[in-house]
């Protein structure tokens, strides 16, 4: 058997979520027929992450075994050609039996993008989370250097949660504005579940100049997630890329800004 890595965008609006489930449609579940077709045997995936329902991904990293032997663009066009529109094989990688897209990861990025509008959005309705109150960004950056470091982020994890600590060391936390959107960025070692998007809970109020920039290490310190803001919508947030060993040889993730050619830098 070979072990094969492939990079999958996808719009998570319709799906359950990554992972497979008995009686939900999930990315996995698609990923999993497709390459099962074109394999002509049996697939099960491995993801770097179990994104949530409505959860996007600009590049999930994807980790199969097969002894099928077919040409690379067969693992890319071919699967893709067995795919819904909304996920696609992005590219293949050969990174050896040693590689583990969950566990040979050494850091993971996520964007958030919000809209702060009176009035809900339509058009990017699944795509963007939405608070009716104005954000002022500089706040929410100097509150969210609080959380840069390795800390307990028990305050930001949800119930839920099956990690074995909560312990997670926050490499990157940019908060910016760009137009018409606030655009949160951050890379880590690791995520808990819902981590992101109750970060992005936690610094809305602050932004709103409802809570004081040294709130979010408070919240932060307290390790009580009943002190922490509200959890962000799903529909706003994208795994953006992971970060491997280079002895890997898997492609670097995506640079550049989501949605950059639409709307520009403000």
């Amino acid at each position: 058997m070979t072990r094969l890595a492939i990079g999958v965008e996808y719009d998570g609006s319709g799906y359950s979520g990554w992972q497979r489930q008995r009686h939900a449609d999930s990315v996995q579940v698609r990923l999993d027929q497709a390459l099962s077709a074109v394999a002509c045997h049996p697939v099960q995936t491995v993801a770097a992450g179990r994104t949530d329902a409505g959860v996007h991904a600009c590049e999930q990293v994807v980790h199969f075994d097969t002894d099928a032997s077919r040409p690379d663009r067969a693992w890319v066009k071919g699967v893709n050609a067995h795919l819904p529109a909304d996920i696609g094989v992005r590219w293949v990688a050969h990174p050896g039996n040693g590689f583990d897209a969950r566990r040979s990861g050494v850091s993971r990025a996520y964007r958030y993008l919000l809209i702060d509008s009176p009035e809900r959005p339509v058009l990017l309705r699944d795509r963007v989370g939405w608070t009716f109150r104005a954000l002022d960004a500089g706040p929410m950056q100097q509150a969210a250097e609080a959380l840069l470091g390795e800390h307990d982020f028990s305050s930001f994890r949800a119930s839920a949660c099956q990690a074995q600590h909560p312990l997670r060391r926050v490499e990157t936390l940019t908060v910016r504005r760009r137009q018409g959107l606030v655009v949160v960025d951050i890379q880590a070692n690791a995520f808990l579940h819902h981590m992101v998007r109750n970060i992005v809970g936690t610094l809305m109020p602050v932004g709103a100049g409802e809570r004081s920039v040294d709130w979010v290490g408070g919240v932060l310190a307290a390790r009580d997630r009943r002190r922490a803001g509200i959890t962000a919508p799903a529909a706003g947030l994208y795994m953006v890329g992971v970060r491997y060993p280079a002895r890997f040889g898997l492609p670097d993730p995506p640079a550049g800004p989501i949605f950059a050619p639409a709307w520009g830098d403000g």
